[in-house]
């Protein structure tokens, strides 16, 4: 028996999980992930009742019932590195057996899904509109720490770096598919790859003071076609998401609000309306 040593999964002195703050019974099945910490009370004010509020950092959680259903909103921060912490503490709250520090023999299978905003990557992409995310394109690197390279779309990665003519100094791009079960709730939802960066400026070629490696980054996305699926927009937790969920046995799904097109450089009245419309549709779908 295989038993977890303390300086790998770390518990609080109340037996809670570190980053997160949680305890096993302060998290439902269904859990909806944003980025923005203020997000989590524009969800949860809709729920009928809370039973729990935790913060801990950027970590913001609330779980309480809608339509009779128990379900939890987390804020999980920005970027890759964040979902790493997130879906990683949230597997060993319902996996892993906090007294013995051994894994579960009976694997429990969480519904995660990320409620994000986005730029779109298609002119056909309009701003104000909704987006699932059928694949995750990891321009990050977090694939590469972990050993489940079966996970990932092999023949679509490939054909993507060498569209892309990806500099062999960059971590390989690889691209996740989103579960299916979830992907069947949104069947009137436009769909598309959506990219993950590392970092909002140069990873996303964007300009201040310093110039992106990659000069051509939106033009070898926007060009990019393998069996009907197109790049259509640009965020930064996707591919993570995909890739760790999917690893540990979770069902995983992006929904993006597209307040900005990065080709016709139209950006969003009042995103916030946007955001607002899709967290209605996605409520109703999932209670």
């Amino acid at each position: 028996m295989h038993i977890i040593a303390e300086t790998e999964l770390i518990l609080t002195p109340e037996n809670k999980i570190y980053h997160l703050n949680l305890s096993k019974d302060e998290i439902a099945n269904d859990i909806i992930l944003v980025g923005d910490p203020d997000r989590v009370s524009v969800i949860s004010n809709k729920f009928e009742s809370i039973e729990h509020r935790i913060q801990n950092r950027e970590f913001v959680t609330h779980t309480g019932i809608l339509n009779g259903k128990r379900i939890s909103v987390i804020a999980t921060g920005i970027g890759p590195d964040n979902i790493d912490i997130v879906v990683n503490e949230l597997d060993a709250l319902v996996n892993i057996d906090f007294k013995t520090r051994t894994i579960n023999k009976k694997k429990k299978t969480l519904n995660l899904i990320r409620l994000g905003t986005s730029g779109g990557l298609q002119k056909d992409i309009e701003v104000d509109s909704f987006l699932v995310s059928s694949f995750g394109l990891g321009l990050d690197n977090i694939a590469y720490f972990y050993e489940s390279e079966e996970i990932i779309e092999q023949d679509m990665s490939k054909k993507y770096k060498q569209h892309a003519h990806w500099p062999e100094n960059l971590s390989n791009p690889y691209i996740v598919k989103a579960s299916d079960n979830l992907l069947s709730l949104f069947p009137d939802v436009k769909k598309g790859i959506t990219a993950t960066a590392p970092g909002f400026y140069g990873p996303q070629g964007r300009t201040l003071r310093l110039n992106p490696y990659i000069t051509n980054l939106h033009e070898k996305m926007e060009s990019f076609n393998y069996k009907e699926n197109r790049i259509t927009n640009f965020e930064m937790e996707t591919s993570a998401l995909y890739y760790l969920g999917k690893s540990l046995g979770h069902n995983t799904l992006t929904i993006c609000a597209i307040i900005a097109n990065r080709l016709t450089k139209e950006y969003s009245k009042d995103y916030k309306k946007t955001v607002e419309k899709m967290i209605d549709l996605v409520l109703k779908r999932i209670c």
